[in-house]
């Protein structure tokens, strides 16, 4: 009977956990949704005074309005570092998506980004999805002692995904990124999300190191616990840099779904290799969460397909015209007359479309 109670308490204990950490993971999802936009504003207006971030510009330094949006984005990251102290990584970062919602009707009303009806279903999906996360997420023990966390990371298991994720990144950077970076979106999100699984392994295991220390088990005199630390500050840097690039280059409304996706598969997997949350739970309760991920990935793909793209000029609109046309138009002075020897030919109507002069 004593045991059974403990048990119970202990579980009671696990649930109050995963409540404070659901809570703070949403209000980080509010306070993130809203640094989107406004980092975006922010960006607009360095890039209209000088290079754009997406060309590799750092104008955007000096932008005021990008500040507060990264101070938003600070305030929504610590709530999120917070989270990760008290639940597992399969249930914060799933509940990221609700960061897509407030970005998509903010983006809706102060960027022009258009989001039609069918966009609130996609709410509404990713709504449904992080419930069922939230009612079905595995009771994760807290290590009690950094030392159990770096044993965790060095297993053969997560030392062979880390070595994949570092590779696939420096391969995106140094090869993929100056050639493919302006226009394909897969490249800075790429980034981006296998860089931040890893930033989210060691997020949670300094986080853990906090905690323990708060509660009178000192962990700063670990090696470990610094080496986690280097490890995510570097991978939170390469991540804001990327994703300001990405920002920069492409509408969020593509951005936030595709990173959203990417992130948390890539988070959860880590999450499931390096600290086993699936471990002795209830094969129900696993197919629930899967659904739950799905359910809100479906609606970030709604919310995506509803969405309007950015305005882009098109590459080739300052181009010079061929020299035939040229000839046409100024060839011995005969401005706009068309020669019996040489007619104007469909080619130069095709090339004069209506969309040039929007």
């Amino acid at each position: 009977m004593t045991l059974d109670a403990t048990e119970a308490g202990g579980g009671g204990d696990l649930f109050a956990a995963n409540l404070k950490g659901s809570l703070l993971a949403i209000a980080s999802s509010a306070f993130i949704g809203v640094s989107f936009i406004v980092k975006k504003k922010g960006l607009r207006r360095a890039g209209a005074a000088g290079a754009r971030a997406g060309v590799g510009g750092y104008g955007y330094l000096l932008e005021p309005l990008w500040w507060v949006g990264m101070v938003t984005m600070l305030v929504g990251e610590i709530a999120n570092f917070i989270a990760y102290m008290f639940a597992p990584a399969v249930l914060v970062t799933p509940l990221g998506a609700l960061s897509i919602i407030v970005s998509a009707v903010l983006a809706h009303f102060t960027l022009n980004e258009k989001l039609h009806r069918v966009g609130v279903l996609g709410c509404g999906l990713c709504i449904v999805g992080s419930t069922m996360i939230i009612l079905h997420a595995p009771q994760e023990r807290t290590p009690s002692s950094v030392e159990q966390i770096w044993n965790l990371a060095t297993q053969p298991s997560f030392l062979c995904y880390a070595a994949i994720a570092v590779g696939v990144s420096l391969f995106l950077m140094l090869y993929c990124a100056p050639r493919y970076g302006q226009t394909n979106i897969i490249v800075y999100v790429g980034i981006c999300s296998v860089v931040g699984s890893l930033t989210v392994m060691s997020i949670k295991a300094v986080g853990i190191a906090i905690k323990l220390t708060i509660e009178g088990i000192n962990q700063a005199g670990y090696f470990q616990t610094w080496v986690f630390a280097v490890v995510s500050t570097t991978c939170i840097v390469i991540q804001l840099v990327y994703l300001n690039k990405a920002l920069d280059t492409f509408n969020t409304a593509v951005v936030s779904p595709i990173y959203y996706a990417m992130f948390t598969t890539l988070t959860i997997l880590a999450s499931a290799i390096m600290f086993k949350d699936w471990s002795g739970q209830r094969a129900s309760n696993i197919a629930s969460e899967i659904c739950g991920f799905l359910t809100v990935l479906a609606g970030t793909v709604v919310l995506h397909s509803t969405r309007e793209p950015d305005q882009t000029v098109s590459a080739d609109l300052y181009a010079p015209l061929p020299p035939k046309i040229y000839w046409h138009i100024q060839g011995n002075g005969d401005v706009g007359k068309q020669r019996e020897d040489d007619p104007l030919t469909c080619e130069f109507i095709t090339v004069v479309r209506q969309d040039y002069f929007v």
